[in-house]
């Protein structure tokens, strides 16, 4: 039986650089093209991702998929065979950004590469969506939810999963992410980790907004790649919404605390009535805090010979809204998956700052000391 073509669409991103390792390591594949705006090489991969991008089935391609050119010819074969799968890891997550940049950046972007996949007739479409479409403390919000997105992503991540079951003809799955780490997350728990290492040199108790009981679901990558290949491949996911999430219904104290037992801190909450004064002037207090970080952060990169590195603890204040992530995992496991990391651990947390270190782009005093 012949092994699939697959394009893999934001390959350099931090999923997928994963899951074009996932594909390699396990040899699922008779082609992987990875398509992205950043070269691999200027993609900050460690040694590992770097050895799968050189396997001889990876082809690398650079597109700018907003635009309509750019984007077919991405999908473009010398010999017209196609691509059984495609995978759009492709999308402007950075928060911050103004509307005309999400819009193009998530929804013309998707529906760009999502007429582009009916055209060569791929088995599937997949895209990767976010958790934050609904909030609920209680309830884990199950994916037929009334959608109230909280995030400039979100709200544009929902327009854009609307306008794929508008796209007549198109086989497509789309798969709802809580907060998603590993080894290679710049953006999801990693700030985190980094404002924890501060705490651990300034000898300060690490004081957060809100409460310990505010939910923070999360799920490892691994996780991620391994949904993605198993339920691609399930006639019965054709159209569907699935939340991909752990079983550790994590939630800040969670994290928090495996945190503080990594550097040996202690940790510390605002309460609601003391943060939510923050509301009168949110960017102003989260500038603040941003200041209070920065500062010993370069010190520290100094000290220990961290001369250039991807990694900044600056936390937009789009992070720290007080909305719970806290979704529904039942779906997922209908389809007979089984979670390969259930839940979050010191180990899978200090597996992501080993290899900064090792890549030379965080203080590996903050860890050995």
């Amino acid at each position: 039986m012949s092994k699939p073509r697959v394009l893999v669409l934001g390959g350099c991103g931090f999923i997928g650089r994963h899951l074009v390792d996932y594909l390699v390591t396990n040899d699922l594949a008779e082609t992987i093209r990875v398509v992205d705006k950043t070269p691999p090489q200027m993609a900050w991969l460690n040694q590992r991702h770097t050895t799968a991008f050189a396997s001889p089935c990876v082809e690398f391609c650079s597109a700018n998929l907003i635009n309509a050119a750019s984007c077919q010819n991405a999908f473009r074969t010398d010999d017209g065979s196609g691509w059984d799968y495609v995978i759009n890891c492709a999308a402007e997550t950075k928060p911050g950004q103004t509307d005309p940049v999400y819009q193009d950046g998530i929804v013309k972007l998707t529906l760009n590469c999502a007429n582009e996949t009916l055209k060569h007739r791929a088995k599937r479409f997949v895209e990767l969506s976010t958790g934050s479409m609904s909030s609920s403390e209680k309830i884990p919000q199950a994916e037929d939810c009334p959608m109230k997105p909280w995030t400039m992503v979100g709200k544009y991540k929902a327009q854009t999963e609307q306008e794929l079951a508008k796209v007549e003809g198109l086989k497509y799955l789309i798969l709802r992410l809580p907060i998603c780490y590993g080894v290679g997350d710049r953006k999801g728990l990693t700030p985190r980790l980094i404002i924890s290492g501060i705490y651990k040199y300034l000898g300060e108790t690490m004081k957060l907004l809100w409460t310990g009981s505010m939910k923070m679901n999360v799920v490892h990558v691994e996780d991620v790649c391994c949904a993605v290949w198993e339920l691609m491949q399930n006639e019965q996911t054709n159209g569907e919404i699935i939340n991909v999430c752990d079983d550790s219904e994590a939630t800040q104290e969670t994290i928090s605390d495996l945190l503080a037992d990594i550097f040996g801190i202690k940790t510390d909450y605002w309460g609601m009535v003391m943060s939510s004064m923050t509301k009168v002037d949110m960017a102003g207090a989260i500038e603040e805090v941003n200041d209070k970080h920065l500062g010993p952060w370069a010190e520290l990169c100094q000290k220990d010979g961290v001369l250039n590195t991807p990694l900044t603890p600056y936390m937009d204040q789009e992070l720290l809204l007080y909305k719970h992530l806290n979704l529904d995992n039942s779906k997922l496991k209908s389809y007979g998956y089984q979670l390969r990391r259930p839940r979050i651990t010191r180990e899978s947390l200090e597996e992501i700052v080993r290899d900064f270190i090792a890549m030379n782009h965080f203080p590996r005093s903050l860890l050995e000391a």
